[in-house]
């Protein structure tokens, strides 16, 4: 803890000693707060600027997306060989320990967002301004969204209300249960859809829509089935969004931020001390990892070739569904559908660990134009469609299914998604019950290929076991604490289990 509050103080201190606005420029480079006294926040523009702090944790969500598919049976580690970031190779083969510096990064830039929210909501009453409830919900919503992402990984967390967390307090404040940290979730969310707008004032803050989409996730995850389906149903009727028809420009950057969008984490190719928008200073760098190994052919650029599809899960789109070309490029397909490129040279590549042939397409670097800034491989600025329409879609199918509620409305939201996936109504699902929600999980594999959410659809609903290999029930289903976490908290908070 002390190893992660130091770097949270640092980061912290950055936010508090400058002014960052979406003008794009540091406006002031002399420090003038320090972190620890009582004289920021004494105007809406410091809430402002330590707002935009907490949302800028939002990008290092990017790991956090890529292990949660190589985590799952949808994709393999890669990478240049078994022993290339071997905290991910490790969670791939299910072998992963204490030690491990990818799983400890989840922990650590989490618990930042926390950490930042935190500061302002311990502030939150010592200035009045006019559009505070507004600013209030939004900070409460990201406290709720890293918390969240927390609770899966790692299970019950150490929780402080709204105060921030000092050395010290790890030996005296003990983790929270789950339960627990699904009540304030639960709680934060509930006063974010009071209290935020139904449209954001600009691109990448969070709505109402968003508050309500994550409340019912949460209900879900905690089979809180008639919760989950009243709040996801809220989406649902309010109009706001709806399924892009074209699957495959919702993920090329002229479709970002659209009509399916509910929440979308935003990125840049801009790097370094200029802010031109909310959260997005920095590229995804899941994207350049995920990108094809040494290549060179049309519309997408090189990466690392990690977080590679299995042929079992290339294998799971049904014939005839357009999302399999989008949710999977298959290189050798590829190369013999471009031989003309380069005057005739052809598409080249190269092959790297755990090869299938198969690449991530949603999220592989695209080119960009000869002025683009930052280094290709890692700043790409794939936006991360974090809540997406058709998510909501299915998760309100499988509340309703699962609940016992309605099979006929459940059957209404999952054939939605599939007759955009076939063009037609000649794959609508007929089935109730148990064969109901079979088919719910699996289109939700297939629809959310590749976007992270798959090792936690099969842990929550019970089907890891067997999918993922080397999965080992009672264990696997979180990740272990970080050993410094343990080795700082002295005994006052306890490894999960197997670890």
């Amino acid at each position: 803890m002390k190893k992660y509050l130091f770097t949270t103080i640092i980061t912290l201190a950055l936010f508090s000693t400058i002014s960052i606005s979406c003008s794009d420029e540091f406006v002031d480079p002399t420090p003038k707060y320090s972190i620890d006294s009582e004289n920021y926040f004494n105007s809406k523009a410091d809430y402002d600027n330590a707002l935009i702090a907490a949302y800028d944790l939002l990008q290092s969500s990017y790991a956090n997306v890529i292990l949660g598919e190589i985590a799952s049976d949808n994709t393999l580690a890669g990478g240049e060989s078994p022993t290339d970031v071997i905290g991910w190779q490790q969670v791939d083969d299910m072998i992963h320990t204490p030690v491990n510096s990818n799983l400890r990064d989840i922990w650590n830039w989490m618990f930042a967002g926390v950490q930042r929210a935190n500061y302002i909501l311990e502030f939150k009453d010592k200035t009045n301004f006019e559009g505070k409830n507004q600013l209030l919900a939004e900070t409460r919503f990201l406290r709720a969204y890293y918390q969240f992402e927390l609770v899966k990984w790692f299970g019950g967390i150490p929780m402080k209300g709204d105060a921030r967390f000092k050395i010290g307090d790890e030996r005296t404040i003990p983790r929270s249960s789950v339960e627990e940290v699904y009540a304030s979730i639960e709680a934060d969310l509930i006063y974010a859809a009071a209290n935020l707008s139904p449209i954001a004032s600009q691109k990448g803050r969070v709505t109402k829509g968003a508050a309500q989409a994550l409340l019912g996730k949460a209900y879900l995850y905690q089979n809180k089935y008639a919760q989950a389906a009243t709040a996801l149903d809220a989406v649902i009727s309010s109009g706001k969004y709806s399924l892009q028809t074209d699957y495959n420009a919702m993920f090329e950057l002229d479709g970002e931020n659209g009509s399916e969008s509910v929440f979308e984490v935003q990125y840049t190719d801009v790097e370094g001390a200029s802010f031109t928008c909310l959260q997005c200073s920095e590229g995804n760098v899941a994207v350049g990892f995920s990108g094809i190994r040494n290549y060179s052919g049309p519309l997408f650029t090189s990466g690392f070739s990690f977080n590679i599809p299995t042929k079992e899960s290339a294998d799971a789109f049904e014939v005839g569904d357009k999302r399999k070309d989008v949710a999977i490029l298959d290189i050798v397909a590829w190369a013999a559908a471009n031989t003309s490129y380069n005057d005739g040279k052809g598409v080249t590549y190269g092959k790297g660990n755990e090869d299938t042939g198969y690449f991530n397409r949603k999220y592989l670097p695209r080119k960009r134009s000869t002025n683009a800034q930052g280094d290709l491989n890692l700043t790409n600025p794939n936006n991360y469609r974090a809540i997406r329409y058709a998510d909501v879609l299915l998760m309100a199918a499988e509340a309703y299914n699962r609940g016992g509620i309605d099979d006929t409305k459940a059957r209404t939201y999952l054939n939605q998604v599939r007759r955009r996936a076939f063009g037609d109504t000649n794959h609508d699902i007929a089935a109730s019950g148990a064969a109901l929600t079979d088919f719910i999980l699996a289109e939700r594999r297939v629809e959310l290929f590749g976007e992270g959410h798959r090792f936690f659809d099969l842990v929550r609903t019970g089907k890891a076991v067997g999918k993922i290999p080397g999965f080992k029930a009672n264990k696997n289903e979180l990740f272990p604490l970080p050993i410094e976490e343990i080795q700082f908290a002295n005994g006052n908070w306890k490894q999960n289990p197997g670890y």
